[in-house]
């Protein structure tokens, strides 16, 4: 069992030796790439240490079980000891998402509903913004197309991790792409709209985008592909808007996908904006075209705002919430839209691990 360990203890000790060599930390970007990757397998190799060890214990144990009954009952405690031992490494050799470690984009669309779906949008923007908060993540709204009544039609939100977090989050040490890709999806609420005045339950819908942010170096754009059309900004804005072209909206002709930004003073500002989101849908695109092929789509993410294709249920009337996926239940809906999303994504992420881990068997 676990022989293909030997190989990954083998890659970890030759890392060690070349994150101990100076020469290597001369270029940056390589040295995080190794440090990311040793990180990956010392808690691989360190389980499997462990794992070994029991075994070994195990051995003298029983030998000394054998001479003297008082022994049994710890030849019964190491094996309950390995046992848990072999399942936390069967998890930790499941293939990872390479994206994991990733910060994000989050687009919250409006959908069915019309101005109320535009204010439970808004809802679910605070939700995240909430829950970034307390995690410990950094967020900047990139984009907001607002609705009538204070709702949003569409909003776009970078999260991002903070790298001199201390940990003291459990949460916070993981990457944002690990906890929130899984709130891809349809997003339905249920509850007594404030523009309706016969008190009768509404039923609408926002979708919920979750992009991986790329970087320069996941994703090459040709500047040839690129489409860039300048316009004047409308809406709710500083000096400039209304009477400078420095609205910019972006088509990627190889692609088809249109990015406007508006939200910034000026065009290049605009412009940097644009083509960050146009690099996170890029890529977001690409790796689901890999998917497909490798036929390896994950369950636990929705990479489109599909209406059919409903995740979760916000019940106001209850004070309920369901995630349909996993079929998590909890009636703490007023806490969960306060930032209190920890449980409901570790319910997501513990029935991802299952199923990876079942199919890994």
């Amino acid at each position: 069992m676990f022989e293909a360990v030997e190989d990954l203890i083998g890659e970890h000790a030759d890392l060690e030796k070349k994150l101990a060599d100076p020469s290597v930390h001369a270029d940056q970007a390589n040295a995080r790439k190794l440090n990311k990757r040793y990180a990956e397998l010392t808690p691989i190799v360190a389980t499997y240490r462990a794992w070994r060890q029991h075994g070994d214990d195990i051995e003298t144990a029983r030998e000394l079980a054998a001479e003297d009954p008082d022994f049994a009952a710890e030849v019964k405690s190491l094996e309950q000891g390995r046992e848990e031992l072999t399942d936390r490494l069967r998890l930790l050799l499941v293939p990872r998402d390479p994206s994991d470690d990733k910060d994000v984009i989050l687009e919250i669309k409006a959908g069915e509903g019309g101005e109320e779906s535009a204010l439970f949008a808004g809802d679910l923007l605070r939700m995240y913004l909430r829950y970034a908060e307390r995690v410990g993540w950094k967020t900047e709204i990139i984009e907001a197309n607002e609705s009538d009544l204070g709702g949003y039609k569409d909003v776009s939100v970078a999260v991002k991790a903070r790298q001199s977090s201390s940990g003291a989050n459990a949460e916070a040490g993981q990457g944002v792409w690990a906890r929130l890709k899984y709130e891809g999806g349809v997003h339905r609420v249920q509850r007594v709209p404030a523009t309706e005045s016969q008190g009768r339950i509404h039923t609408s819908a926002a979708g919920v985008l979750v992009l991986p942010e790329a970087e320069d170096v996941d994703v090459e754009i040709n500047p040839n592909d690129l489409r860039i059309d300048v316009y004047r900004s409308s809406g709710p804005g500083g000096q400039s808007v209304n009477t400078t072209d420095s609205a910019v909206r972006i088509t990627h002709q190889p692609t088809g996908i249109v990015v406007s930004c508006q939200n910034e003073k000026s065009q290049l500002q605009n412009k940097e904006q644009a083509l960050r989101i146009l690099r996170a849908r890029l890529l977001a695109a690409a790796q689901e075209e890999a998917e497909k092929e490798a036929s390896d789509a994950r369950r636990s993410q929705v990479r489109t705002v599909d209406r059919s294709e409903r995740i979760r249920t916000y019940n106001f009337p209850e004070n309920r919430i369901s995630d349909h996926r996993v079929g998590f239940k909890a009636y703490n809906l007023d806490q969960v839209l306060d930032g209190d999303l920890g449980t409901m994504i570790q319910a997501c992420v513990d029935a991802d691990s299952a199923a990876k881990l079942a199919a890994a068997q």
